[in-house]
């Protein structure tokens, strides 16, 4: 059987926040590696010399990416650029959606010229009663993605309309942030999205079922989630304070990618 030939990507730089970071995807020395490295390493080992970057870093927001990473990754050359943003917008109490539309719009403006092909994301959404809240947001902000990919020619990869990363088993614990499975899978669905050959054709089969948890751990686990992630959260949301304050790009620098496990 006749495979498709290899798409012509010798570099990457991956733009966003936290999603893009890699958590809650834990290696041992205590950094994350997540989707953005995986995709890196499978298109390295199709290419080399190839080169990576990521500039994402946790809790920034829209303007943040905009201010902070935008003309940097423009400015790199790469073939491939991702870009996710804005959904930390919409988990805000107050959220200005015409601005996270002008500022996803500058974003995709400046970076779409700037590489062979831009990536944006549909980003995934467990089902759960917090974020109910924000869904009427979160589902504006993937109409606004939906419309800058047609006009500018970007790539879009719904990961919101996958039932496998709707599944609460793919997310950690803090109900935010993927599991290394779930990175995985994300890190599957961008490959295939960029043309190359699947690896696995099921990323989007949920997992096999198994019997729900009982209540009373059910409920531990709620009040454990409640005091350890959502409370800090919620207070870093009301005071605009952000967890990714002062933290650097943990790859800010377009180089021959190195595998983070070596």
């Amino acid at each position: 059987m006749q495979t498709n030939p290899t798409p012509p990507y010798n570099s990457l730089v991956a733009v966003g926040d936290s999603f893009t970071e890699g958590m809650s995807d834990l290696l041992p020395d205590g950094s994350y590696r997540g989707w953005a490295d995986l995709l890196a390493g499978r298109m390295a080992a199709a290419a080399p010399g190839f080169r990576y970057a990521n500039l994402a870093v946790r809790g920034k927001l829209i303007g943040q990416i905009v201010d902070e990473q935008v003309e940097v990754a423009a400015a790199m050359g790469a073939d491939v650029i991702t870009l996710v943003g804005g959904l930390n917008d919409t988990l805000r109490p107050k959220c200005d959606m015409g601005r996270v539309r002008g500022l996803l719009t500058e974003a995709v403006e400046r970076l779409a010229p700037a590489c062979k092909q831009l990536v944006l994301m549909r980003s995934p959404g467990r089902r759960g009663p917090v974020l109910e809240r924000f869904r009427p947001r979160m589902e504006e902000l993937f109409a606004v993605v939906d419309e800058l990919a047609e006009r500018h020619g970007a790539l879009v990869v719904d990961l919101y309309g996958a039932p496998s990363l709707a599944d609460p088993r793919l997310w950690d614990v803090d109900r935010l942030h993927l599991t290394p499975e779930g990175h995985r899978r994300v890190a599957e669905a961008v490959w295939q999205t960029l043309g190359y050959d699947p690896e696995d054709t099921e990323w989007r089969t949920p997992l096999p079922a198994t019997l729900p948890p009982g209540w009373g751990a059910r409920r531990v686990a709620d009040v454990r989630f409640a005091r350890q992630h959502l409370l800090p959260w919620i207070g870093r949301r009301l005071t605009g304070r952000s967890s990714g304050d002062g933290l650097p790009p943990k790859r800010p620098d377009l180089l021959p990618y190195q595998d983070p496990t070596a």
